[in-house]
């Protein structure tokens, strides 16, 4: 392409043989090199590769107006940001225009006087794709003139010119976008009065402004992200606009555990400090997707709503955060993330969810709690099978249980937030049968990871009712079940109060 670029006119780009093509023939044409290569387009993309991805290159192939439409954190603006790469890398264009003239075919009264004067002298540069991009983020207050267009009285003023003449004019964002990607993010937010103003541009692909006898044929791939209709109360997209967007392409969560994590490993943001002090283990990792599952289906949560995988992004940052503020605390260069890290993430969490009912007795932090809890619950049979039906199952693993159990009669164990390492290892290992049930029923575990499951064993205890679990302010306190039940000295909040 350099080349090219190296082009600065008229008359010697027409003798390079440059085709000009519209964007939505180079997005095509781009994408039918891509998939004849066998080239990835979407990779930062997880999940969509058999559902979303394959309609949107059927919409891009038919030259189509794109809606996403689907609950919040899905992906539909990182799409649309991500449809930038199958433009083609420069475009020329007329020198000073604000519209992005294209020297072949100007529509602006800048561009078509510069070419009238200059011919093929035309001074042109070049434009690259990163720059074609352009984002508006529907609000009310959101007006024809920001979008579209309006007389600018000081420009007519400053120049001395009649409000009839067309250079008044102040292009708005959707002329300035011209020649690229123009997407407008949450559209039922715009008012319908505005909406009802983009019906020409999708239909004609052209825009007026005021009473301008001039049409402005812009060349422009639209892009729309919207919630599902009857899921906000905030607007909806009108149907005659909806009716002029030719595509609408359903997104949806991750199906699996596997691809939610493959999402937040790409979007984390976490220091290299951070990456070198805290290892977090495969199981907590498990365990942080499985919130964001459980949260998805749980009662208390408005499921019309939607739980953004931004919850788990969030919450893997607290809980990475939490091992590392203890180990600075303890002087420890190197700390594994444990299951006590994973229940304070409580405040990644509540920002992230919507409750059913406002103002619920229960509280969005108890809630909190109880989709941590839930998650335990589904994920520890996964290591632990024998919990579904411990009381019943007199096999030899089960007595290896008891024995554990056992221990609790008249005993209760207290894990601070922030023991050192050494200190937590040493509370777990000394629970009598405990380090041996670790080592019968996960033989291939690191002696790190044996302690972090002795812990997580300790959850699913009561999970599965075999222990109390009481929250005080700075630690958990895990004893007998029946001692639990009659102890409330000092506590802070009954945490099991969903189970």
């Amino acid at each position: 392409m350099s080349k090219l670029t190296a082009i600065t006119t008229l008359g010697d780009l027409k003798k390079s043989g440059y085709q000009q093509k519209s964007v939505k023939e180079e997005l095509r044409a781009n994408l039918i090199d891509k998939l004849s290569k066998k080239q990835p387009i979407f990779e930062e993309i997880h999940g969509y590769e058999d559902t979303v991805i394959p309609s949107l290159e059927r919409a891009i192939l038919a030259k189509h107006n794109i809606n996403f439409l689907g609950l919040r954190g899905q992906a539909k603006t990182k799409i649309a940001r991500l449809m930038v790469n199958l433009l083609d890398e420069y475009i020329p264009i007329i020198e000073g225009s604000e519209i992005n003239d294209d020297p072949f075919g100007p529509i602006s009264f800048f561009g078509r006087t510069q070419l009238d004067k200059l011919g093929d002298k035309i001074p042109i540069s070049w434009m690259h794709r990163n720059e074609r991009y352009t984002e508006k983020l529907a609000t009310p207050d959101v007006s024809i003139a920001d979008l579209i267009g309006d007389v600018d009285p000081i420009k007519a003023a400053n120049l001395k010119l009649d409000y009839s003449d067309e250079r008044v004019l102040h292009f708005g964002l959707i002329a300035r976008a011209n020649r690229g990607i123009f997407v407008i993010n949450e559209l039922p937010d715009l008012q319908a009065r505005i909406q009802v103003a983009l019906f020409n541009i999708l239909q004609e692909g052209d825009i007026q402004i005021r009473g301008f006898k001039l049409r402005l044929p812009l060349d422009l791939q639209f892009i729309f992200t919207a919630n599902p209709e009857d899921y906000t109360n905030r607007g909806s997209i009108i149907t005659p606009l909806k009716d002029r967007i030719q595509s609408q392409i359903m997104t949806h969560y991750p199906k699996n555990i596997q691809l939610s994590k493959e999402i937040t490993d790409q979007e984390v943001k976490l220091t290299k400090e951070q990456r070198d002090m805290v290892t977090v283990p495969e199981v907590l990792s498990d365990l942080l997707e499985q919130i964001a599952f459980e949260a998805r289906k749980s009662e208390y949560v408005d499921a019309k709503s939607g739980v953004s995988a931004r919850l788990t992004i969030a919450a893997y940052e607290n809980m990475v955060s939490s091992a590392e503020r203890r180990a600075i605390i303890n002087g420890e260069k190197r700390t594994i993330a444990r299951v006590a890290d994973l229940m304070n993430v409580v405040p990644a969490i509540i920002g992230k969810i919507e409750m059913v009912y406002e103002g619920e007795q229960e509280g969005a932090v108890n809630v909190a709690h109880a989709i941590v809890q839930s998650a335990i619950r589904t994920m520890i049979t996964k290591y632990f099978p024998e919990l579904r039906d411990l009381k019943k199952n007199k096999s030899e693993e089960a007595l290896l249980y008891q024995t554990v159990l056992n221990s609790f009669a008249n005993n209760a164990i207290d894990l601070e937030t922030d023991y050192s390492d050494k200190v937590y290892k040493e509370e777990l290992s000394q629970i009598p049968g405990m380090q041996r049930l670790i080592e019968v029923k996960l033989p291939l575990v690191s002696t790190d990871e044996q302690v972090l499951m002795m812990e997580l064993l300790l959850h699913g205890f009561a999970e599965y009712s075999l222990l109390g679990r009481k929250r005080l302010d700075t630690k958990l306190r895990f004893n007998d079940l029946f001692q639990s039940m009659l102890s409330s000295d000092d506590l802070d909040i009954e945490d099991d109060f969903l189970n």
